[in-house]
């Protein structure tokens, strides 16, 4: 089984998916006037406004933090690492270009999900790929699929891998055993995701910004430790991104060919655009008009990939550890160790991992909930959290390459039809864009409120 997920995994995340998933994010960049370039100083002076005008159920704030507790964490990490490790240096080039035009992409999802959300039976709002595939495109087999992929996609990459990550990385760092931590961590899963959205964005919006806080001035140390060194990292950034890089020390080299995609695959991976999980939350958003939550949305992807992401890479760049042949955490941990005193590298970055995988956990059980919900009702969501926490616990204890291996198909399923509803509904983005656009100008919108 475990073989058949990889070999599914390898084909849906092959070349083909990658150009689709560009390609998607480049013609809504096009078809927006690149929004994401002149609006962006606009998207985080509304972002932090705390605006909360409107129907929905969390703030826009909240909502972001949510969305940016599924994608800030191991894609952050052990991605970003990963694809310098594998790539060179110039795969963070490639990055790079992922995320700009990610954040248009980004941006349409939530446009179309405040646009096409609908309340519950409870009076709760709900929304995602799977309403406006529904009620936009008019192909509710399309949501149904969504949906489906969703809610199964969930229980792998954001419960069970991130729950055995966090068990693993508490273990090693305090000497408890899986057992222990996974109790603890299913616990303390079920007393926020019981509570629902609310309860969910309350704890985002705490630990997300006090983490990422820490964990880029922590980065922001380690690069003006090796200050003398950072320019020699910047230039291999563009010069590898175009050439290649030469086998050097432990690096085994790499093709042009290798940097952009693995560049294009981890930014992906971490930032989500064209996944079409982070619209779900963003419907929930209290605001009066569907542009102004899609510039929020459009942000997250900026500070995961633009900044976060750019910070990992420019400390394993400036440090010259990515030529160790060490990838993934292990790499991250070495760069932070080579500009942090003493314990504190290593301390942070496994403090990192194990609170971006808990944020992960939350917000991803909010995404399989309203996936969950879509295909069966409101009255059955205590199932799916009772479900959840178990599964954390499990995930703690068990070995997990079938479940990446499912996780990483599961996830490509779900962008296929998000990226068609996309596709189609890219000029009804566009016009309402405009006169979103339009009435901010006139004054008949009012900016922050």
């Amino acid at each position: 089984m475990n073989t058949i997920f990889a070999s599914f995994a390898g084909f849906m995340w092959g070349p083909w998916l990658l150009v689709l998933l560009l390609g998607t994010g480049f013609l809504l960049t096009v078809r927006l006037r690149g929004i994401q370039f002149r609006s962006l100083f606009y998207a985080l002076r509304l972002t932090f406004s705390r605006e909360q005008e409107g129907e929905g159920d969390i703030s826009p704030f909240g909502s972001l933090m949510t969305a940016l507790a599924a994608t800030v964490g191991t894609g952050n990490i052990a991605g970003v690492s990963t694809a310098v490790a594998l790539g060179g240096p110039g795969a963070i080039f490639w990055m790079w270009m992922t995320g700009l035009v990610g954040m248009a992409t980004k941006y349409s999802e939530g446009f179309l999900a405040v646009k096409f959300r609908r309340k519950n039976e409870q009076g709760e709002e709900s929304g995602g790929p799977m309403y406006y595939l529904e009620e936009g495109l008019k192909k509710k087999w399309l949501g149904v699929c969504f949906a489906a992929f969703g809610a199964c996609a969930g229980f792998g990459i954001g419960n069970m891998v991130q729950a055995n990550t966090t068990a693993i990385a508490v273990s090693e760092t305090t000497g408890l055993n899986v057992f222990s931590v996974g109790l603890f961590l299913a616990i303390l899963t079920g007393l926020v995701v019981i509570g629902g959205i609310k309860r969910i964005a309350d704890v985002s919006s705490f630990l997300v910004p006090f983490m990422v806080a820490i964990y880029f001035v922590g980065a922001l140390i380690v690069i003006f430790s090796h200050l003398d060194q950072l320019g020699s990292g910047l230039g291999m950034v563009f010069e590898h991104a175009f050439t290649g890089t030469a086998a050097t020390g432990g690096f085994a080299g790499a093709t042009l060919a290798k940097g952009i995609r693995y560049g294009v695959a981890r930014g992906l991976f971490s930032n989500e655009s064209g996944m079409g999980s982070a619209p779900i939350v963003a419907a929930a958003a209290k605001t009066n008009h569907p542009g102004k939550q899609a510039l929020v949305s459009m942000t997250g992807t900026f500070i995961d990939t633009l900044i976060v992401c750019s910070i990992t890479a420019m400390a394993i760049s400036s440090t010259g550890v990515w030529t160790s042949g060490e990838t993934g955490v292990a790499l991250t941990i070495q760069a932070f160790t080579a500009g942090l005193p003493g314990y504190w590298g290593n301390l942070l970055v496994t403090l990192g991992t194990i609170t971006f995988a808990f944020s992960t956990i939350l917000a991803w059980e909010y995404y399989g909930e309203k996936c969950f919900e879509y295909l069966f009702g409101e009255k059955y969501i205590s199932f799916y959290r009772y479900a959840w926490v178990v599964f954390v616990f499990i995930g703690a204890q068990v070995k997990l390459d079938m479940v990446w291996n499912f996780s990483d198909a599961m996830n490509a399923l779900m962008a296929i039809p998000n990226l068609i509803g996309l596709i189609f509904l890219s000029g009804l983005v566009s016009k309402e864009t405009r006169l979103f656009e339009k009435g901010i100008q006139q004054g008949s919108i009012n900016k922050f409120d």
